[in-house]
Formats: C-alpha cells, sequence, structure tokens
C-alpha cells in the first residue's frame, strides 16, 4: 500500500539523511595506484579525526596499511595530492605530522627515509615517482625553510639510502607531473611561472638520464602562452603523450619529435585543472592502448583510443563521474559514481569490459524514496551569456509541501573557481533536497568542463560574472516557479564563499547566505595567501598594484553598507589559503550594519573541514540559521548558533 505524503512545510521535512549519516558512515576517496597484485587509494576518514589512511586491496579483502595516527597527507601548494607512490619492492608516502618521506617495505613498518628530521625540516614532497635503477625517488619538492621569501619549488632526486634530495630542476617557480619513461632513460614533467596557473599556461620539458644516473640538460619540448598542459605519459613503447588545450580542449597528444600529434580530436575534457598533484585521467594497456576518461555536458565518459588502429570506442558504464584512473596491463583503478550511488573505488576489467565496486565512501546505499536526481539546465545570463547548472528538487517519498507554496531556493556555488559541479551522488546535496529544498549547483563562467574559453571567460571578471550567474541561476528557477522568490539563499567554500559574499553584497537577490572560509578582501588575500595562489588574482581581477582601485571595488568587506541580508560564515582557525582575519572582519562589518550574523571558527582546522564533529556541526548550524531566518521549524534536534542582531 503506498504511503500518503504528509504535508509538511518546505525545509521542515524529517529526514533519514542525518548528519550522523553523513560524518559516521562515509568517506572521502582519494588518489588510487594499481600493480600487477594489488590495488592501492587513501581514505579520508572524518571519524579518526580527518586521517587520510591507505589502504591495499588484494586477495579479495582490503587493509590498512598503516595504524592510527599515522595520515598520508602532502601539503605541497597546501592543497597536497600525490601523496604516495608504489615502487618495486617499497611503498613511499608522505606523513601529514611532519611532511617527511617514508618507505613501508615488505614487514609493513613505516620507515622515515631520513635518519635526521632536522635534514628535511620545512621540506615537503608529492608527486613521488620510483627511479629503481639509481634506487632514488624523484619528487616535487617545496621548501619552507626561508623565512624572507616564498617558498621555492623544484624537482629533487632524494636517494633511497640518505634520503637526501638534490635538485634537478628550479628554474621555474612550480612543478609537476614527473614520469620516467619504461627504460628509464628520460624524465618528462610539467612547470609553470607566475602568474599562470597550470590550467593556464604550462610547459612540457625532458632530460635524458645518464647510465651513472646524472640528468642531462633539461630541453623544452612543449609550450605556450595560451596552453595548458596536462599529465605526460609515456607508452610501453617509450613514446612521450601529452594532454593539451591547444584546440580550445583538452585533449590526447603524442610527442613526435617536435611535433605533437592529435590521436583524437574531440569537443571533450581529458584534463583537469591541476589543483592537486597526481591527478589522472588516462594510462596504457599492455597492447599499448589508451583507456581513457573524458567529460562532456558535465558527464565523464570512459573510452578505448586504440593509436595504431586510429580508432576511439566509448564504453558504456553507468557512471557520470570518473577520476583517478589507473592502468596495469589489462586492468584498471579509478574513482566513479552514478546519480544514485555515492563515489567508490572500481576495479575494472578492459578485456571482459565489466567492473566491480572495491569501496564505497558511504557504508548507507542511498534510497530512491529520499533521492533527488540532478536536472542539467542551461540558461540565459548577464551580457548575453549562456551559463549552465544542475537542478534538485526537492524529494522525499515521506512528506509534501502545501499546495500553495514553494520551496526555498539553495544556490551552491563550487569552489576553484576553476572547479566544476558533476551529477554524482552527494549525499551534501540530499541533506538539503530531502528537507524540502530545492538545490542549483551552478557551473558558473570559468568553471572547467566546458572548454577553454568558458574557462576563461571570467579572466579579470572575478566577483562580476559568476556571481551573475548564480543570481541568474535563482531568476530563472523563480520564473519557472519552482522555488519561492523570498526564501533564496547561497552558499559556497572558499571561491565559492568569494562568489557567496559579493552575491549578498552586491545584489539584492538573496535573503541568506553562508560563506564557507570564503574571500572578503581581495587585497588581504594576496597579502596573506600561500605561494600557489599568490599571484592567481592577477589573471582573475587585474595586475596588482596597478589595479588597486578594482581590487577595492570587488571586496565585500569594504562595501558592507550595500548588504541587506542575513549571513553565516563558517573558518578554520589554521587556514593558510584564506587566513582567518577575512571572515573575523566580514563579521564585524555585518554585525556593525545591525544584520542577523553569525560565524563559527574551528580552531584546528585548515582549508577545508575534515574532523566529523566540525562537518556535523557546519551542517546543522546552516540548517538551523536558515529555519530561522526562512521562519520555518526543523525537524532536526541540533545545537543552537548564536546569531547576532536576529
Amino acid at each position: 500500500m503506498k504511503t500518503v505524503p504528509a504535508i509538511q512545510p518546505f525545509g521542515a521535512w524529517k529526514s533519514p539523511v542525518t548528519t550522523d549519516l553523513i560524518v559516521g558512515d562515509t568517506i572521502r576517496l582519494g588518489q588510487t595506484a594499481i600493480t600487477r597484485d594489488a590495488i592501492y587509494w587513501t581514505e579520508g576518514r572524518p571519524q579518526e579525526q580527518g586521517r587520510n589512511a591507505l589502504v591495499r586491496y588484494a586477495g579479495g579483502a582490503a587493509s590498512d596499511l598503516l595504524a592510527p595516527p599515522v595520515s598520508v597527507r602532502s601539503q605541497v601548494h597546501e592543497y597536497g595530492g600525490g601523496a604516495f607512490a608504489v615502487g618495486s619492492n617499497a611503498l613511499y608516502f608522505s606523513s601529514g605530522a611532519d611532511q617527511r618521506l617514508y618507505t613501508l617495505d615488505a614487514t609493513g613498518t613505516p620507515r622515515a627515509l631520513t635518519k635526521d628530521a632536522k635534514e628535511t625540516e620545512g621540506l615537503r614532497f608529492a608527486d613521488m615517482i620510483e627511479d629503481s635503477r639509481h634506487r632514488r625517488l624523484i619528487a616535487v619538492c617545496e621548501d619552507h625553510r626561508g623565512n624572507d621569501h616564498e617558498p621555492l619549488n623544484f624537482l629533487a632526486a632524494i636517494d633511497l639510502d640518505s634520503g637526501v634530495p638534490t635538485r634537478i630542476a628550479d628554474t621555474h617557480d612550480f612543478f609537476s607531473s614527473p614520469c620516467l619513461s619504461p627504460d628509464g632513460s628520460r624524465l618528462a614533467w610539467l612547470a609553470w611561472n607566475h602568474p599562470d596557473m597550470p590550467w593556464d599556461a604550462t610547459e612540457l620539458w625532458l632530460a635524458d638520464i645518464g647510465s651513472d644516473g646524472r640528468f642531462g640538460p633539461p630541453r623544452r619540448i612543449a609550450a605556450g602562452i595560451t596552453e595548458s598542459l596536462f599529465q605526460p605519459a609515456w607508452s610501453p613503447t617509450g613514446q612521450l603523450h601529452v594532454v593539451s588545450d591547444r584546440s580550445g580542449w583538452w585533449n590526447l597528444y603524442r610527442i613526435d619529435g617536435d611535433e605533437m600529434v592529435p590521436l583524437h580530436a574531440i569537443d571533450a575534457e581529458f584534463g583537469k585543472p591541476q589543483w592537486l598533484f597526481g591527478m589522472t585521467t588516462y594510462g596504457f594497456d599492455a597492447k599499448g592502448r589508451i583507456l581513457c576518461i573524458y567529460e562532456q555536458d558535465t558527464d565523464s565518459r570512459l573510452a578505448i583510443l586504440d593509436p595504431a588502429a586510429q580508432s576511439f570506442e566509448t564504453i558504456d558504464t553507468p557512471f557520470c563521474m570518473m577520476r583517478d584512473l589507473h592502468v596495469h596491463d589489462d586492468k584498471a583503478v579509478l574513482i566513479a559514481a552514478t546519480p544514485a550511488s555515492s563515489e567508490a573505488v572500481i576495479e575494472f576489467d578492459l578485456t571482459a569490459r565489466t567492473h566491480r565496486v572495491l569501496r564505497s565512501s558511504s557504508r548507507i546505499d542511498a534510497d530512491p524514496a529520499y533521492t533527488s536526481i540532478a536536472q542539467p539546465i542551461s540558461y540565459p545570463s548577464a551580457g548575453g551569456r549562456t551559463a549552465h547548472a544542475l537542478y534538485y528538487p526537492p524529494f522525499n517519498a515521506d512528506h509534501a509541501g502545501p499546495a500553495d507554496q514553494r520551496p526555498p531556493l539553495l544556490v551552491m556555488a563550487h569552489g576553484g573557481p576553476t572547479s566544476s559541479s558533476d551529477r554524482s551522488f552527494k549525499w551534501g546535496v540530499q541533506f538539503w533536497t530531502s528537507r524540502g529544498f530545492a538545490v542549483v549547483d551552478v557551473n558558473y563562467s570559468g568553471s572547467s568542463g566546458y572548454g577553454r574559453a568558458y574557462r576563461q571567460q571570467l579572466s579579470g571578471r572575478w566577483g562580476v560574472d559568476d556571481v551573475d550567474d548564480a543570481v541568474a541561476a535563482a531568476a530563472y528557477l523563480v520564473k519557472q516557479g519552482f522555488v519561492d522568490e523570498d526564501r533564496l539563499a547561497v552558499r559556497g567554500a572558499s571561491a565559492g564563499g568569494y562568489l557567496t559574499l559579493c552575491a549578498l553584497t552586491f545584489h539584492n537577490c538573496f535573503k541568506a547566505g553562508a560563506s564557507h572560509y570564503g574571500i572578503g578582501d581581495l587585497e588581504a588575500l594576496l597579502r596573506g595567501t600561500h605561494k600557489f595562489e599568490s599571484h592567481y588574482l592577477f589573471r582573475l581581477v587585474g595586475p596588482y598594484p596597478e589595479q588597486k582601485a578594482l581590487y577595492h571595488e570587488r571586496s565585500p568587506i569594504n562595501h558592507a553598507d550595500r548588504l541587506s541580508c542575513a549571513m553565516i560564515l563558517f573558518q578554520g582557525g589554521k587556514d593558510k589559503v584564506v587566513p582567518p582575519d577575512q571572515a573575523e572582519a566580514m563579521y564585524r562589518s555585518v554585525r556593525a550594519k545591525g544584520l542577523p550574523v553569525a560565524s563559527i571558527v574551528f580552531p584546528e582546522e585548515q582549508h577545508g573541514f575534515r574532523v566529523a564533529d566540525n562537518i556535523r556541526r557546519c551542517l546543522e548550524a546552516e540548517l538551523y540559521f536558515y529555519g530561522k531566518i526562512f521562519g520555518f521549524e526543523i525537524a532536526d534536534a541540533v545545537e543552537p548558533v548564536e546569531i547576532d542582531n536576529l
């Protein structure tokens, strides 16, 4: 017998998607690796104070390789990634606690590569690969030992006996993606300089390696001021490949002498913005074919590209999001998700074209009775532009809203701002839709996945076009009759937090907003952020100090007089990307204006919250805040939030 939904105000629905489920029954899946007899991955576990565990799957079972509290994490560029590597006889990893390199041998005992911690104190490592012929690791190194200048980045060779790093290349501001040819005679890598980010302009370099292990003079083999390169990799026969967006899309190329030969020209993205080290979208099987992930219209697809046969075959899978692909012989590992199931570690058999789930990021399967499925939308925005988003209607089989009401809308803004949102299942979205909120996840101007032109569209326009796109999404859904125009909210983290603060300050669209470690003062961000992003604003806003007035104009902190709505702020006390004083200054300004405002600071968190109790507190506090502002009683029993000027 079908249950008749109970009529309850939107936002007040009782939901089984609880914060205990989100923080107690979910993990974050990270870097993957595959060898002949095992698969490896990292798990970010909020239940263990945000520890990144290292997991090995072999013989049909998964097991942790490191006991708590050891956490596998690199802090190069602050965001990290590429924190472990599997070698021929050992596994290597960066420790989150001290950033030293450790090895894990056959006995399973971690051992620091450097006997004396002071020898490498202040050094951070990422993107490690093993050079077994010369008993060394090759990695990106970030040197924080100088207090009077920004950190130094270089490509390093780390001796496995002494643990001492020596420089291979140090002529650029940044390095990534070192890769050895199959015979170990050549090393390729990417490099770039301020003010570019790796998705703006990068260079591909190559050096020969002598039999004695010495590196020959590096030579640049690909570069361009309007070309982003991604993931150099060698085929089994020793041909170098790379992803380039020289056509306007990140496509695959083979390096033939001084030429870059396109392997399959298509309006699709085979690359990603390199916010993290170790990002991969393709790999070679034993036959030299390329198993690859490409993205079109927010969806990821899997394909086999055979350069010899000049064929390209898309493989049918249930997944709409795929990442972190690694291939060994006829097997592969990747992270994937569907619109109705969470991210999972997937083993893929290239011969049988089958897959199996090795580990899901959630212990709980999504219940269709409480799952809202994303609906891609494109809509008109300011200046005649077309913007893109994913719309999630409120859905809960046990509840329905009053017939004469429309639901409140939560506009979500991703970070980056070059990141993107996809249709994959996310508990963080279902938390809201199952309580009666409509959600629109905006892929505003500057987002990845729509080609270089769309990604570069935000150059000089940050804080304007992206914000207009978010406002236009809300206006579009109001016009369609889907949502309540008097109960619109916007939320985002980092760059999405900046969009949130700009939308609340410079527009009169929203009644409330939530900024998670968002940027309120662009000049302060320039002075206080880390090296990786220290010149990022030169492209997003303009050169500084030449455009000082523009920085002032686009900083919400300088225009608090224009605010007319409620705001809640969340901040990590040890955030080095967006320093805590940004949130504090914004909080004081809004409070002085007499508007409802709340601020919650987690003293030990960094950029992005990793501890279960803090993630739980964020969600519950934000829900409580909207209930008070929009005038409904939430169904959840949560700790109240102190709201000034309520």
